[in-house]
């Protein structure tokens, strides 16, 4: 044999044990090679027995045994299952926390008015209070003014009395009324036909306005606290549009006096004119009053299907794209209104008198009243 050849024989035969270093598989003692100094061993830190099975090929690999999971239970399925728990156990913390926080914001708003009697305290529900906190992002000092100026303006102006018969004369037309079909949420739906103007008195619209409102809010569905607006632009011109005056104070009184009551505004076919009056309107509504307000266009795709998201089209007027040939009947709308008038001078004249300070009736049990009496006269606010 040549040198520096080893035979087969001479092969090292090694073994390994589990947890022991493999750096011995090197060069047998005495075996150098040709031109080699000799150098330092270096130790090798030890590698698990898993490593150098990595790493060397010709070590054998153990055989693994199957083995049955630690926690069979735990499957794909169910740890699924256990991580959608998760996540509606941390939902339902969030909004726990949530409502305690709302809870304790209402409270302070109560106790920062100070002690109410009368109506004022009959109109101011902790579904009020909310109201006029979630219009000023929760900010109690910011609400606590919103809602004192709102006090303010309903003991002088006094809404819960205006009477059908005071303000007849404006809805002959039907350029504003409550509609008889709800939208797919059961919202109150308020009908207005600007060009349908027929008076020239500001005090005489704004007043009509109000007490449109508040009998839309006062008999509004169970368990419903907003309104939906449609406003139909057919034969609107600047000839016929309400004065600069008009439009300012009625986006004030829907703004600071009915707080988040509206849930949507639709525009529908407003001519291009109207930009010019749109653009000086919009100055005077908040941001979130803004974001509301929805421009509607009859041959606009996007706009038939925001209808359609809104109302069912058999119930909505032909005006406003929908199949309903309903048309506006002031005889019959005024029967309704004197029923409203009745309704609205009982639950305000008679809690007011007989009733606790603290709780509203509706004709119901005075428990009913008093759990939810935003349901009647409070709720108005």
């Amino acid at each position: 044999m040549t040198r520096g050849r080893e035979s087969p024989k001479s092969s090292v035969k090694t073994s390994v044990k589990r947890g022991q270093s493999c750096c011995f598989l090197s060069e047998t003692p005495g075996q150098k090679k040709r031109g080699s100094s000799p150098k330092r061993k270096k130790s090798l830190p030890a590698r698990p027995l898993s490593h150098d099975i990595k790493i060397y090929g010709n070590l054998r690999k153990p055989k693994h045994r199957s083995r049955s999971p630690p926690f069979p239970s735990l499957s794909l399925s169910s740890t699924s299952e256990a991580g959608m728990f998760r996540k509606k156990h941390i939902s339902h913390d969030i909004q726990e926390d949530g409502t305690i926080h709302q809870e304790a914001k209402i409270n302070e708003l109560r106790a920062a008015i100070g002690p109410l009697s009368g109506r004022s305290l009959q109109y101011c529900t902790d579904a009020c209070l909310r109201r006029y906190l979630e219009a000023r992002n929760w900010n109690v000092d910011k609400s606590k003014t919103m809602l004192e100026e709102m006090l303010n303006w309903r003991s002088t102006y006094k809404p819960e009395e205006i009477r059908w018969h005071e303000v007849a004369i404006e809805g002959e037309t039907g350029k504003l009324y409550i509609a008889n079909f709800h939208d797919r949420e059961e919202r109150t739906v308020i009908v207005m036909t600007p060009a349908k103007q027929n008076t020239s008195s500001h005090d005489n619209q704004i007043r009509f306005l109000v007490y449109i409102f508040e009998n839309a809010i006062l008999n509004m569905p169970e368990g419903q606290e907003q309104m939906v607006c449609l406003m139909d632009f057919t034969g609107w011109s600047l000839s016929n549009a309400v004065p600069i005056k008009t439009a300012r104070e009625t986006t004030k009184i829907l703004q600071n006096h009915y707080p988040e009551r509206l849930a949507a505004a639709f525009l529908y076919n407003p001519p291009r004119i109207f930009e010019t009056f749109w653009k000086i309107v919009k100055y005077f509504i908040d941001p979130k009053t803004f974001e509301k307000v929805h421009f509607v266009y009859p041959k606009n795709a996007e706009s038939i299907e925001l209808m359609s998201k809104y109302f069912d089209v058999e119930k909505l007027p032909l005006e406003f794209g929908g199949k309903n040939k309903i048309q506006y009947n002031h005889e019959e709308f005024s029967k309704l209104m004197l029923k409203y008038d009745i309704r609205s001078a009982s639950i305000w004249d008679l809690n007011e008198k007989t009733a606790p300070a603290n709780h509203a009736t509706n004709g119901h049990s005075t428990s009913e009243g008093a759990q939810e009496p935003s349901r009647i006269a409070a709720q108005a606010s």
